[in-house]
């Protein structure tokens, strides 16, 4: 499957979800990574007016989930991030923040993905681990 495919079929998991309600767009893909985007607005500020740590945690285990799909290429799996920490090193109230993901180790049952999110200038906004488990449909 080319990229393009690849992203139109990423994206179209989108509706109904969490990540419609975010506005989560899956933008690039490659043979080790996958990056979505998100737009910071209301709808994801804590109270003073911020990206709130809990809207980019939301984007990170979305993008590490959908890259196991992606990477793994087995539509029977079933995947779940079992863990997730983030570290919030810088405030944004504006634009969009990029997430991109990728494997630290593919296990057949655990993956350990990075996600580092960006703010539209490449600078790093937060850092995050995530933990997903995959099993298989009979």
């Amino acid at each position: 499957m080319d990229k393009e495919q690849v992203l139109k079929i990423t994206n179209s998991i989108c509706k109904n979800t969490l990540m419609e309600t975010l506005e989560i767009k899956f933008t690039d893909v490659g043979e080790d990574f996958l990056t979505a985007q998100m737009p910071v607005n209301k709808k994801v500020f804590q109270p003073d007016g911020v990206l709130h740590g809990g809207a980019t945690a939301a984007l990170a285990e979305s993008v590490g989930s959908a890259a196991v799909f992606v990477l793994n290429k087995n539509p029977k799996a079933i995947v779940r991030g079992i863990e997730i920490t983030a570290n919030h090193l810088k405030s944004i109230n504006s634009g969009n923040v990029y997430a991109t993901a990728r494997p630290i180790n593919l296990g057949k049952t655990i993956q350990l993905w990075e996600i580092r999110i960006e703010n539209e200038k490449k600078q790093l906004v937060s850092i995050c681990k995530l933990t997903t488990y995959t099993r298989y449909k009979q």
